[in-house]
């Protein structure tokens, strides 16, 4: 994808080193409107100074500017939270991590993915499901029926359930469906893509997407009582390990 210049002059001007940094949203769930947002999401290096003392500033940097006339919400974690966050069943930051819309990247960044699959278990399925709750009442409670909901209640189902299966994180909706096949998803996501954020949905039946999302939840349960990931996470060991040599190598202890 074309990558405005704004977005990597916003990135220029982070103050720490970056482990990377990759776009979130819309754009890697394959909905995006025109008028969407950029959603940049990654990780920053904080120095030992700044970590070591009674209190640790800056673990969260987050930056929400319009230049160009597109909105661009950047957000970054400091390293250590981010290993913690993916230590827990925290699906956000593992589509992160794995998102394939990488602006800027590093060794470690890469050894990272590969020490990350050892902190993927099956209760990530809890983060789906609830997320997916949220969407549907969302959804359900606007008179109106915006689009964005509905596909954000499929996308993450779909995801839950091909993560459940197959222990892989994909968040692209059009690629999910290749594999799942829901024949109205294509519609959803034409509409999407040619409105605007706020897109109402042309012609809506509520109990058709009520009895899909019910089927879809359950599908997603029982893909977790079968699924053949751990109960818990193996990768703290290798975690704190890299942590340790990626403050050494930005800064002088």
């Amino acid at each position: 994808m074309n990558i405005p210049p704004s977005i990597n002059t916003i990135i220029g001007q982070q103050p720490y080193p970056l482990l990377f940094t990759i776009i979130s949203g819309s754009h890697l769930y394959g909905f995006p409107s025109p008028d969407s947002d950029y959603d940049l999401r990654g990780v920053h290096i904080l120095p030992v100074q700044e970590v070591v003392g009674l209190e640790t500033r800056n673990e969260t940097i987050e930056v929400s500017e319009v230049r160009e006339s597109l909105e661009i919400d950047l957000v970054t974690h400091d390293v250590k939270k981010f290993f913690l966050m993916l230590l827990k069943k925290n699906g956000y930051v593992l589509e992160q991590l794995y998102s394939p819309l990488v602006l800027t990247t590093s060794p470690e960044h890469e050894e990272l993915k590969f020490v990350a699959k050892n902190c993927i278990t099956r209760h990530h399925s809890y983060h789906y499901i609830g997320f997916a709750a949220t969407q549907w009442k969302l959804f359900n409670k606007e008179s109106t029926h915006r689009i964005k909901p509905l596909l954000y209640v499929y996308r993450v189902l779909l995801t839950g359930i091909y993560l459940m299966q197959t222990g892989v994180i994909e968040a692209n909706l059009i690629k999910l469906n290749e594999v799942f096949a829901l024949p109205y998803i294509h519609d959803l996501i034409a509409q999407k893509l040619v409105g605007t954020e706020r897109s109402i949905l042309s012609e809506v039946n509520v109990a058709f997407h009520q009895r899909e999302y019910e089927r879809l939840r359950n599908k997603l349960q029982e893909a977790y009582e079968s699924s053949p990931l751990p109960e818990v996470p193996s990768a703290k060991v290798a975690l704190h390990n890299l942590l340790l040599r990626l403050r050494a190598k930005n800064y002088e202890l």
